[in-house]
């Protein structure tokens, strides 16, 4: 399941108590030890609030799946977080390959997702392109690892089979165009099929030929002059993911350049009870939040609230962004988490409104 539906999903449902679990994970020994010690932290700290707000009897399933957790976890595949959902008839774990900056447990009447839409933010699904003289192959990747390598009626690629002999340089050329329009018409068909945008591993003049055959150019999203073999595929991968976190850092500069352009038109929200009505009416158009700013609320209506200091404390909202960053998403608006620097003239939570 994609992770927005596993979002949906979670938050579809509201139900008292939802505990939310997040906590950094190791994958390798001897680090791999210390998974079990946090996740059994958190469970008694789990534990220890809802016995003081709810009692035993008033949630036997929810403490009974709490203290079933550490033998359940162990066939989760583990990356760089895990997210663990728990309420009466919901039980869901999902890793993420981001860390967490705030290993927590969270208790209220819906689920913590902020870290999930962060996830969101900054995890890329995309097609690695590798053409060398060996012939060119094509991947699916997630962030810095391969998924799976594309095989089908054209991939992959042979190296050139074109006849390139004689002298006429025009005709070779020709040959090569071919060739690259070839692979070129490949990859669209692909790409048609999965959306998926192209990062391009290729020597400087490879990348110039295909981008002068391409029937798409703007899937082509980035290059990286380098001529690996297909065997190296991890390399192509975490080589390819540089240029992804570039041009995420270059969307999250832009998301915020439109913030500051948009302040003078007066659709710049920076009042966190506005921007919580704003989100829920659905005007929300784009919200930018410092990427670690949180905040606790009471509510006093279903459009109000009052902002609270102990987020542990009965009938709080553990972290309101939680909600709004959803709230944006969900209808059809766009959030991001940033620690860049240009955000502090606006604040820690700043969202454009539609209208």
């Amino acid at each position: 399941m994609a992770l927005k539906d596993i979002i949906q999903s979670l938050t579809e449902k509201s139900e008292s108590p939802s505990i939310t679990l997040s906590f950094n994970t190791f994958k390798t020994f001897p680090d791999r030890e210390k998974n079990a010690i946090t996740l059994k932290n958190l469970i008694k700290e789990a534990e220890n609030r809802l016995l003081d707000e709810y009692g035993k009897r008033d949630i036997p399933e929810v403490l009974e799946k709490l203290e079933e957790l550490p033998e359940k976890i162990a066939d989760v595949p583990l990356m760089d977080s895990l997210h663990i959902f728990i309420s009466k008839d919901i039980e869901e774990f999902v890793p993420s390959p981001w860390p967490v900056d705030n290993e927590a447990v969270f208790i209220d009447d819906s689920f913590a997702v902020k870290p999930l839409i962060k996830a969101i933010n900054r995890t890329k699904e995309y097609m690695i392109l590798s053409i060398s003289q060996g012939g060119a192959h094509l991947f699916e990747a997630m962030n810095d690892g391969i998924e799976k390598e594309i095989n089908n009626n054209d991939f992959p690629f042979d190296a050139n089979p074109l006849d390139l002999s004689g002298s006429d340089n025009n005709k070779v050329e020709n040959r090569l165009k071919e060739y690259f329009n070839q692979i070129d018409k490949a990859v669209v068909e692909v790409h048609n099929s999965n959306d998926l945008d192209v990062v391009v591993i290729s020597t400087e003049p490879n990348y110039a030929m295909l981008m002068e055959v391409a029937d798409i150019p703007k899937m082509y999203i980035a290059h990286d002059n380098k001529n690996y073999d297909a065997s190296e595929s991890d390399k192509m991968a975490k080589q390819a993911f540089e240029s992804i976190k570039e041009l995420q850092k270059e969307e999250r500069t832009e998301a915020i350049g439109e913030l500051k352009q948009a302040v003078s038109s007066g659709q710049v929200l920076t009042d966190l009870q506005d921007i919580y009505q704003a989100a829920i009416d659905g005007r929300a158009d784009l919200l930018v939040v410092q990427q670690d700013f949180e905040q606790p609320v009471k509510m006093t209506s279903d459009r109000t609230f009052d902002l609270a200091v102990d987020s542990k404390e009965s009938g709080v909202v553990d972290d309101i962004v939680s909600n709004i960053a959803w709230e944006v998403i969900s209808k059809g608006g766009k959030a991001y988490f940033t620690a860049q620097e240009e955000l502090s003239d606006l604040g820690n939570i700043v969202l454009k409104v539609r209208y």
